[in-house]
């Protein structure tokens, strides 16, 4: 029986800034996860801050806040069977130096911090983040 789930991703800044976002949303398609609602936006610092509110203790949250709110960025409702895991597994290491060959940091990310794409890390989080960009 297949676990059909729905995630959150984002195309960051950085790949929307290199207009990445027809090659990163094919990468999805091939990779069997279905576009289920996008929609490009430029959230603010403010919006940036409640959405990354679970890393607030960490040392990197104000520039990751500073970050996602730089430009428009692009979110997306996929859906697929294990998406939360798949979408990981596509996305890499958020360190793109490190990730595996043939995934979306791999390919498209500049750094460890413009790393190109967002994906939720749990089915918990997933629909939070959903909801926090696509509530209905």
């Amino acid at each position: 029986m297949s676990n059909i789930e729905q995630t959150l991703s984002i195309i960051k800044p950085d790949a929307v800034e290199r207009n990445l976002q027809d090659k990163i949303k094919n990468e999805f398609k091939i990779n069997g996860f279905e576009i289920l609602q996008e929609k490009k936006i430029h959230i603010s610092k403010e919006e940036a801050e409640k959405f990354y509110k679970v890393h607030e203790s960490k040392p990197f949250y104000n520039d990751l806040c500073t970050y996602l709110s730089s430009g428009p960025i692009i979110v997306m409702k996929l859906q697929r069977s294990n998406a939360v895991l798949e979408n990981r597994k596509l996305m890499g290491a958020t360190n793109p130096e490190v990730a595996e060959e043939g995934t979306l940091r791999k390919k498209y990310g500049i750094s460890i911090d413009k790393n190109s794409v967002h994906g939720s890390d749990s089915i918990e989080n997933a629909e939070i983040e959903l909801d926090f960009f696509f509530k209905d």
